[in-house]
């Protein structure tokens, strides 16, 4: 687990960045740096969603978890937790840690990397990852704020279950998997976008389920 613990250092060190940015720069800075990484989350979500085999899949995926997460929360009780922790207010809590978590962890690079070590060879593209991460963590924590230093907790989980288990899990996540994993990933980075840009509040964090759900329909209906 290397590759992983590197890349959540990575991101915390670009995150701790990022908070300094924040609490430096003028308000009329921060408006501008969240715009664009607003424009930046729609703009991935887009090109990762277009990698879809199977639009049915995706949607039905995206449907079921959207229900599952709404009956249990997932939402409001990030919201509530950040407030716990940090003890803010700042309604941004949820958001700082879904997106970049989705950003770090829905492409090929991630599977791919994470089975790279999990099978006993260097990590190299979970350190290339990193090296990523750490970048784009700087201007999303300038934007969103400590949430996403806190995105690290569903990365090193993520990551590092795939990593363990990468021999047993290689049959399950083919190529058509994380092409569908990866569109769905994609939708709801588009929904963290709108989110972003203020267009309209789409409770991404209650869809987070249907990335579980998307491997299960897809294994088992390929």
């Amino acid at each position: 687990m290397v590759g992983t613990l590197i890349n959540a250092a990575a991101i915390t060190a670009g995150g701790l960045v990022g908070l300094l940015i924040h609490s430096k720069l003028p308000e009329r800075f921060m408006k501008i740096i969240f715009q664009a990484a607003g424009l930046f989350t729609l703009a991935i979500g887009i090109s990762s969603a277009l990698k879809a085999d199977n639009f049915l899949i995706v949607g039905l995926s995206l449907l079921i978890g959207s229900v599952i997460g709404e009956l249990i929360h997932i939402e409001a009780k990030l919201e509530s937790s950040g407030k716990k922790l940090i003890k803010s207010e700042n309604s941004r809590f949820s958001e700082g840690i879904v997106t970049p978590f989705l950003l770090f962890c829905i492409g090929p690079m991630t599977i791919l990397g994470c089975f790279e070590e999990g099978l006993g060879n260097p990590p190299n593209l979970l350190l290339l990852k990193s090296m990523l991460d750490g970048f784009v963590s700087i201007s999303f924590a300038a934007a969103l704020g400590v949430g996403v230093i806190f995105s690290i907790i569903p990365l090193l989980i993520l990551q590092g279950g795939l990593t363990l288990a990468a021999a047993s899990l290689q049959g399950v996540f083919t190529d058509p998997v994380i092409n569908e994993v990866t569109a769905l990933g994609g939708l709801l980075l588009l929904g963290l976008g709108i989110n972003l840009l203020d267009i309209k509040k789409v409770k991404v964090a209650n869809m987070l389920p249907s990335m579980v759900i998307v491997v299960v329909i897809k294994y088992f209906f390929p």
